[in-house]
């Protein structure tokens, strides 16, 4: 995957590069909010850049090129979750299972999962601290896993009001709506994202003290197949789920012996290397096969309150590995 996508075009004109360049992350950090994945997001903004640059000619400024790139790229997702292709996870799908040792039940075809997206395509290369934070704070995965939950226009509204901050009047420009309308929208929004338990102050921080010292000795834990060591780590209403599966777990007293009997093995058998997804601590995930050679299982991300784990989200989708700019194999494995 590329360290922000390019506009390939010979002899593109330089006031477009100038004036377009400054809002790439922004935009893909938008399409990633609206649509839940990295390649997706990637192809939106590829596709919004392109549109923009051919009809850059007759931009005549009635409103910001902020403005006018994200209501192209916002329209360009609209028309991409006409699909039924709604992204969740596995706790969107039911309730958790309680038995540790129950059969685990495959997604299906028809399941479209959520994908984490590397801190570095999303956070922002600024001085300001407050930026950074802020940046974080609204790719948090447990927002964007909510957000999945709203109607796509309903979604848009949300985003582009109170992430985005664009003023009313101009999402119902952008969106072809008037701004009762929006208005109406954002408040239906909000009502779900709260009935959700989702709004910004029902989720902690993502930069939670000491996160990345928990990280590392989960990271140790699991390395090590150490379940004791892994049940001190987690939060007694600790979540476990994992995808491509529906089942997922609740509470340390079941994940723990999941863990313990179906998952760890034998100390080796997993390497993580710490990285950072959503503003959250996380590990791209090895795992051993039969021959002793290490291949890439996917990204695992944890979110961590009062310093525990209080969930384990991990995406067993082995791609992510090199989208998150890891090699297909880690060194000294």
């Amino acid at each position: 995957m590329h360290n922000g996508l390019v506009v390939a075009a010979e002899g593109i004109d330089d006031d477009f590069v100038a004036a377009t360049e400054p809002y790439r992350r922004e935009l893909f950090a938008h399409c990633y909010r609206m649509l839940g994945s990295i390649q997706d997001a990637e192809d939106v903004v590829q596709e919004t850049y392109l549109r923009a640059w051919r009809s850059y000619g007759g931009f005549e400024g009635r409103s910001s090129v902020r403005t006018w790139l994200h209501q192209i790229a916002t329209n360009r997702c609209l028309t991409e979750l006409g699909r039924p292709s709604r992204r969740i996870l596995p706790s969107g799908l039911g309730g958790p299972e309680l038995d540790p040792d129950a059969s685990l039940a495959p997604g299906g075809t028809g399941v479209h999962w959520l994908q984490p997206v590397p801190d570095a395509l999303v956070v922002p290369d600024a001085a300001d601290p407050a930026s950074v934070v802020a940046a974080r704070a609204s790719v948090r995965l447990a927002l964007v896993a909510g957000w999945q939950h709203l109607p796509p226009r309903q979604r848009a509204v949300l985003l582009l009001r109170d992430v985005l901050a664009f003023p009313a009047a101009d999402v119902a420009t952008m969106l072809g709506m008037t701004t009762a309308s929006v208005k109406s929208a954002l408040q239906r929004a909000r009502a779900r994202m709260a009935e959700l338990g989702l709004t910004a102050g029902d989720i902690a921080e993502p930069a939670a003290p000491g996160a990345r010292e928990l990280l590392d000795q989960y990271i140790a834990a699991f390395e090590a197949a150490d379940a004791t060591a892994l049940e001190r780590l987690l939060r007694s209403d600790a979540t476990l789920e994992a995808t491509p599966l529906r089942t997922w777990f609740s509470g340390r007293r079941v994940c723990v012996p999941f863990l313990r009997d179906h998952l760890l093995g034998k100390p080796g058998d997993w390497r993580l290397l710490a990285t950072s997804a959503n503003g959250q601590p996380a590990a791209a995930v090895y795992t051993r096969d039969e021959r002793g050679f290490l291949f890439p299982y996917g990204i695992c991300v944890l979110t961590i309150i009062d310093g525990g784990i209080q969930r384990i989200t991990s995406f067993g989708e082995p791609g992510l590995v090199a989208a998150f700019g890891f090699p297909p194999e880690p060194r000294h494995s």
